[in-house]
């Protein structure tokens, strides 16, 4: 019970900004190219609060966590409201909207990596501080390749849609009000994590190490 309340507590602070960084930025984009529904809503905020799902965000992590030991963990936050037909260019504009979210999340790994950097360059010893960091790397590439999944209603799907000429973007927007439960069937299935989150999260660090590389060197 002692180590399952320290991994919530280093997690948390982690995952709270990368879901309510990931739902702003949807927001502040789409008020810049012209929907303003978000932030009429408050949704354009980085208090938690209103991006909060009680069942997504709170309720199915925690009993994920202890039916499997912390070995599958899933959630999601509020999805913020885009009208995408007040978008000044609907097509063009929906595939900055949705590539907003995950862009986000790299922004953020980027950010606790440089701060697991200089903490550890500095010698700093807590553990506690170095493990946030280092669950703030891995959340937030999590949420940038998992949303990048080129399936609505995920963003990958959107932006993929953005992309497709017409008649082949409305074939795949069809699939939007199951595409949860079939991300979910791949997911429990394996072929998400092994085909898709992996290659994507091990780029990632490989990104990351390459960025951070002239600071390590430089603390070294």
């Amino acid at each position: 019970m002692e180590n399952t309340i320290q991994t919530v507590l280093i997690f948390a602070l982690p995952v709270l900004f990368s879901i309510t960084v990931h739902e702003a930025a949807h927001g502040y984009v789409a008020r810049y190219f012209g929907d303003n529904t978000a932030y009429a809503m408050g949704r354009v905020t980085l208090n938690p609060i209103p991006h909060i799902d009680p069942i997504g965000t709170i309720a199915m992590p925690v009993l994920l966590y202890f039916a499997t030991s912390g070995a599958f963990l899933f959630g999601y936050a509020k999805p913020v409201p885009v009208d995408f037909g007040r978008l000044r260019h609907p097509k063009r504009d929906m595939v900055w909207v949705a590539l907003a979210g995950p862009a986000s999340n790299f922004v953020q790994a980027i950010l606790w990596a440089l701060l697991f950097t200089v903490l550890a360059g500095m010698g700093l010893n807590e553990r506690f501080f170095l493990e946030m960091a280092k669950a703030g790397v891995l959340v937030n590439l999590v949420m940038w390749a998992f949303n990048l999944f080129p399936l609505p209603p995920l963003d990958g799907g959107r932006i993929l849609a953005g992309l497709l000429p017409p008649r082949a973007a409305w074939t795949l927007s069809r699939i939007e009000p199951w595409g949860f439960f079939i991300v979910m069937g791949l997911v429990i299935a394996g072929i998400v994590g092994s085909f898709w989150l992996r290659p994507l999260i091990t780029l990632g660090y490989g990104v990351l190490g390459v960025l951070l590389s002239p600071l390590n060197a430089l603390l070294s």
